[in-house]
């Protein structure tokens, strides 16, 4: 199966090395969060919608959404560096500019992880509730890596492209959010630019060796992946709404939380599934490999909408 794209290695290559930030340049050092701002985007947080909340409360939910944001990116950041650094090591003795930028790919994610733990960092500093996560981050890498390489594959170009989307809608909304936490934005998007091109390679060499049957598998696969996903975000959007209620200070009634977490999950369903199922990109290669399959992600998107 071929997969049309215009993307090299060599190419990307050359413009992942012009990308040079650091960590520290974006937070930490006396830049510090601003908590009289919100930190996500209403696209992402949907927190303006927060059924039953008053504005300081709405305020803390999306603070919280921002807590969740960077957990999870550095969750998934969990199973993309392994596969890359397999990747890598898959064709070592092939052309070095394939493998000079999956090393660099493999660097970048890395950077990244730390660059959410660092902005975790601030956020528990002026954050006064501790948040219950989903994982632990190891045991979900391990069930995603469980699949083959091909859905693996699929699922991370997914997850690149979807940051584009976040970031366009980030900067055009200008709803006053917390200039770091765009910053954040930022500086994940454009290196996640360089990464969603890397994806595509990838899955071209992946797929260009698959059989009809092993390729429908994968989206088989991927869905599978998806579904396990979802059940993390049901889960979180639970201890969202209690550490909602610790913040704030103010114990809400069974109705009122179950119609919170409802609109929640249709927000974290959005920012972090269908964002990246529906984004043109994806949707295009996707296609290319599989009509069958794309149409079964486009009902899934469809059904988590």
């Amino acid at each position: 199966m071929t997969i049309q794209h215009t993307y090299s290695y060599a190419a990307t290559l050359q413009d992942s090395l012009k990308i040079n930030w650091r960590v520290e340049d974006l937070i930490g050092e006396g830049k510090t969060l601003d908590f009289s701002r919100p930190f996500l985007p209403n696209s992402l947080a949907r927190t303006k919608e927060a059924p039953g909340l008053n504005a300081r409360e709405k305020l803390i939910l999306n603070h919280i959404r921002g807590a969740t944001y960077l957990y999870l990116f550095g969750l998934v950041e969990e199973f993309i560096l392994p596969f890359a650094i397999e990747r890598a090591r898959d064709g070592a003795h092939g052309p070095k500019d394939r493998t000079r930028a999956l090393l660099a790919f493999a660097e970048e994610e890395a950077k990244h992880q730390q660059l959410f733990a660092r902005f975790s960092e601030e956020f528990r500093k002026g954050f006064s509730t501790d948040i219950e996560f989903i994982g632990p981050p190891r045991a979900i890498a391990d069930a995603v890596l469980a699949h083959s390489p091909l859905s693996v594959a699929v699922l991370i170009l997914h997850l690149e492209w979807l940051t584009q989307r976040h970031y366009v809608e980030g900067i055009k909304a200008d709803e006053g959010l917390d200039q770091h936490f765009v910053s954040l934005l930022k500086h994940h998007f454009q290196e996640e630019a360089q990464h969603a091109k890397i994806d595509t390679l990838v899955l071209a060499e992946l797929a260009s060796t698959a059989s009809r049957a092993e390729i429908e598998q994968a989206f088989s696969e991927f869905l599978e992946i998806g579904q396990l996903l979802d059940g993390g975000l049901a889960q979180q959007v639970k201890f969202d709404a209690v550490a909602l209620q610790k913040a704030s200070g103010r114990r809400l009634s069974e109705p009122e939380i179950a119609e919170l977490e409802a609109s929640q999950l249709k927000s974290y369903r959005y920012t972090f599934l269908v964002s990246g199922l529906e984004q043109e990109n994806f949707v295009r290669t996707i296609r290319e490999l599989s009509p069958e399959g794309s149409a079964r992600v486009r009902e899934t998107a469809l059904a988590l909408s």
